[in-house]
């Protein structure tokens, strides 16, 4: 399980965990890690992330692995890639937000001309969600 930690702002420790033998591929856990600790704030807006091949070598993977983690993030607007400046985590809380509502009207359009009345869209969520997040 390789562990890496680098320290923000005040001297707070970040840490990545790689769980090898976890269901979910390394890149999913980089991306899945970087997106929480961008929206719960331990990773601030505006913090440069290491590059993909320094933070590829700290946790012993691939860099393509990393560099896809890094795609999946700057597409979900979690973090911004500034060129040869580097990456940085993003003020994108409210583009998140959008393209979740976005999505959200897309479904409810779906639900209603497939004739579902909003119990049963509303219980297609929950559940969906409860696979997702394995909560329940």
């Amino acid at each position: 399980m390789p562990l890496i930690f680098w320290r923000v702002r005040d001297n707070h420790p970040v840490t990545l965990k790689i769980h090898i033998d976890d269901s979910a591929p390394p890149y999913e856990q980089v991306r899945a890690q970087i997106s929480e600790q961008a929206r719960s704030g331990v990773l601030p807006v505006g913090y440069r992330l290491p590059t993909v091949r320094g933070l590829a070598e700290s946790l012993g993977l691939a860099a393509n692995t990393v560099a896809k983690a890094y795609r999946a993030l700057e597409s979900d607007g979690v973090i911004e890639t500034r060129g040869r400046n580097g990456t940085y985590v993003a003020a994108a809380g409210s583009a998140a937000e959008r393209e979740l509502a976005s999505a959200a009207q897309s479904y409810v359009e779906r639900a209603r001309r497939l004739g579902l009345t909003e119990a049963d869209a509303l219980a297609a969520v929950r559940d969906a969600l409860r696979a997702a997040y394995g909560e329940g």
